[in-house]
């Protein structure tokens, strides 16, 4: 339904209250999100992911608030700090639900692919609060200990740009997206085999993943051209009812679920270039 909305909004004019309240019908009395607002798992549980994906999809349309930031979010985003300072990425579920295996094994500790959004938010909307101190050496520290180790991640690269976009430290900022460049440039980052059923998928990413729009940070890494035939591919690989496919998935079901999403984020990116019909 969050994929519904969000296709209303972008391409029908559909109000951002629909995303709304598409978005917390996913959430918890302890004011996390839960209930498989990702396929990956149909526990009801809040998860540190899922609340992030809320404050990202409510920023998307324009619908999140200092207030709800406040209210909504940032007591039970404290409830789960660690003494590092951050968020975790996600926690085992407790309840016996179908879910990706990594769920049953993650390491519960803070990650800055949850930390760093967050902070970048809450800067953003000029919230000023205790918790802000400590989760901003945490995450200038993860960034000197992870380098370049998760950048093949195009679904962490962009959460990683939240924090360095609004962070007040513009200077540390600059040097840390000068080193993703570099790091993304390097080759082997990005799937060059359009022949492979994987090319743009988890893990074999290709140009559009980073340079989703002409004005994106990362945009000026790539050749016009090279951008070009990645968008070409990427029309070209829509199925017959429409859909853009992807491997993932733990049942035919929750694949056509990672499908609707997929299918959003081409479809965006493809607006992003002018490439979809008024």
């Amino acid at each position: 339904m969050i994929e519904r909305r969000l296709f209303q909004f972008h391409f029908e004019n559909g109000s951002s209250e629909g995303v709304f309240h598409a978005v917390y019908a996913y959430r918890n009395s302890d004011g996390g999100f839960g209930h498989g607002m990702e396929p990956d798992t149909a526990s009801p549980e809040s998860q540190p992911l899922f609340g992030i994906m809320a404050l990202e999809t409510l920023d998307e349309v324009g619908y999140l608030t200092k207030e709800i930031i406040l209210k909504d979010f940032l007591p039970y985003f404290e409830s789960i700090t660690t003494e590092k300072g951050g968020i975790p990425w996600m926690f085992r579920p407790k309840s016996i639900y179908p879910c990706e295996g990594h769920f049953k094994t993650v390491k519960e500790w803070a990650a800055l692919s949850t930390t760093a959004p967050l902070l970048g938010i809450l800067e953003k909307y000029k919230v000023d609060v205790p918790w802000m101190r400590k989760a901003e050496p945490f995450i200038w520290s993860e960034f000197e200990r992870i380098k370049n180790k998760h950048i093949f991640c195009y679904l962490c690269v962009p959460r990683w740009l939240t924090f360095l976009n609004h962070t007040q430290n513009q200077d540390k900022a600059k040097k840390t997206i000068k080193n993703l460049k570099r790091w993304i440039s390097k080759k082997g980052v990005i799937c060059e085999d359009k022949s492979d059923d994987a090319w743009g998928l988890y893990g074999k990413p290709h140009r559009l993943n980073y340079a989703t729009a002409p004005e994106n940070i990362l945009c000026s890494l790539f050749a016009k051209e090279t951008i070009e035939s990645d968008l070409k591919e990427l029309i070209s690989r829509q199925r017959e009812d429409g859909r853009w496919d992807t491997w993932y998935g733990i049942s035919e079901g929750t694949k056509l679920e990672w499908a609707g999403i997929q299918t959003l984020w081409v479809l965006k990116v493809l607006k992003n270039y002018g490439r979809i019909e008024n």
